[in-house]
């Protein structure tokens, strides 16, 4: 079965939708079965994205991806300068 990927703003509403089941009465687990998750993808969203708003949501969905490319900007900075060093420090 392929994967789904979901957006902030989509897990924010399935989490909303779940909370909203489970305070009129229902189980955990037919509340994920309702919005087509899985009971660890609720509480592993759950952890990741409660108590936050849709647009709070996205932004740190953005905030992460640009982290993770600063991230591999310094990585690779950091190599080249080991091997200028390397070169600089072999022709002396």
């Amino acid at each position: 079965m392929a994967r789904k990927r979901h957006t902030a703003e989509q897990v924010v509403n399935l989490l909303r939708q779940v909370e909203v089941a489970i305070a009129n009465g229902k189980t955990t687990t037919q509340s994920c079965k309702e919005a087509l998750i899985t009971e660890q993808t609720y509480y592993r969203w759950r952890k990741e994205y409660g108590g936050l708003q849709v647009d709070q949501a996205r932004r740190l969905k953005e905030v992460e991806q640009e982290n993770g490319k600063l991230k591999r900007l310094v990585s690779e900075l950091s190599l080249e300068k080991l091997v200028l060093k390397g070169i600089a420090s072999g022709n002396v």
